[in-house]
């Protein structure tokens, strides 16, 4: 198939002065569709020559006008007041709405284009058109999605996991006991409960764009990071803390953030009021409150290069085979086959 993929991020590693966490997991799907014999072309700008000037080994192909395709992948937008919602050409203007809406009106209306929303942000409203449209297939990077819709997790190369050695990764120093990289956006609850109380008493480092920290004036923000760099804290960091939005701990939802930790050898704890945590983390990992995380440092700095240490991460590997990019992908490719199937089924009843 000719898939039209939309999305407003970077497939390399693009600039710091950026929310996009897709980085981590993109551009492994994206690599994996072309192996199986699918041709892609972007349909959004190409940040990272432009903003990056990272032309990617000419790798890829992107089209700001609107060529023939079979289906339609859009990486959901929403409205971002003061961002996108502003005229073209306006001061700090980013135009993936208006394209978005553009690709949406050509295609999936136009043409009822076969079109898959990955709705990877949990902003998609409950009463949207696209999922009463017969024609389109939402996503979701959940364990329990919205009914209707289907569970695409955010993909892990499989060839990542099997190199993964919790012998080496355990036996690694480190000097911090917690980290997280990651921004602020919806996360203060989860800050307050359990990584805030923690950040007291040791050696911690929080990595992203945290904006309003007046209320934490114990805890060491380092502000953004290169996305490279990300892989060096949690290298040096023996435990993370797995903060999500409430919209996704009720959905099962897990970031990406979770392999990033884990191929590093940093373990995640994980709060119990997360849907499916024990699917996520070994139940040891569990955690229901700020007393909780110090504890569970405390025992993880006890038993630190230790054939224990090596065992949780072992067992956290192991449970990160859920996101694994192959069994991902074969979801993907089944869905999109049968909603390209239905779509032609429908125009020949016509």
């Amino acid at each position: 198939m000719r898939i039209g993929y939309s999305f407003w991020g970077f497939l390399g590693n693009g600039i710091t002065d950026t929310p996009d966490g897709g980085r981590s997991h993109r551009r492994p799907l994206i690599d994996a569709l072309l192996s199986r014999g699918h041709d892609i072309v972007f349909l959004q700008a190409d940040r990272d020559r432009l903003e990056a000037c990272d032309d990617l080994g000419g790798s890829y192909a992107f089209d700001a006008g609107l060529p023939g395709i079979d289906v339609l992948f859009l990486e959901w937008r929403w409205a971002i007041t003061g961002r996108n919602t502003t005229v073209c050409g306006s001061a700090g203007h980013t135009c993936d709405l208006h394209r978005q809406a553009q690709l949406i009106d050509h295609y999936t209306v136009g043409h009822q284009t076969p079109t898959v929303i990955w709705d990877k942000d949990r902003t998609l409203p409950a009463d949207s058109m696209w999922r009463r449209t017969a024609h389109t297939l939402i996503c979701e990077a959940a364990l329990a999605p919205t009914p209707g819709a289907h569970s695409l997790l955010f993909p892990v190369a499989d060839d990542l996991l099997a190199q993964a050695d919790p012998a080496v990764l355990a036996a690694r120093p480190r000097d911090l006991a917690l980290a997280y990289v990651g921004n602020q956006y919806d996360r203060d609850e989860p800050f307050d409960r359990f990584f805030a109380p923690a950040a007291d008493r040791i050696e911690h480092l929080v990595a992203g764009k945290w904006t309003k920290t007046d209320r934490w004036p114990n805890v060491r923000f380092a502000g953004r990071i290169p996305f490279k760099a990300t892989a060096g804290v949690y290298g040096r960091s023996l435990a993370t803390v797995l903060m999500l939005p409430e919209r996704y701990a009720a959905a099962g939802q897990m970031t990406q953030r979770i392999f990033e930790a884990v191929l590093a050898g940093c373990l995640p704890l994980a709060p119990a009021d997360i849907r499916f945590a024990d699917r996520f983390v070994p139940r040891e990992l569990i955690v229901g409150s700020g007393a909780d995380v110090t504890e569970r440092l405390t025992y993880l700095r006890e038993i630190s290069g230790s054939q224990q240490h090596a065992d949780l991460i072992a067992a956290c590997v192991d449970r990160l085979h859920l996101f694994g990019l192959n069994k991902q992908l074969d979801a993907l490719q089944d869905a999109m086959h049968r909603l390209v199937q239905t779509t032609a089924n429908k125009r020949s009843a016509v």
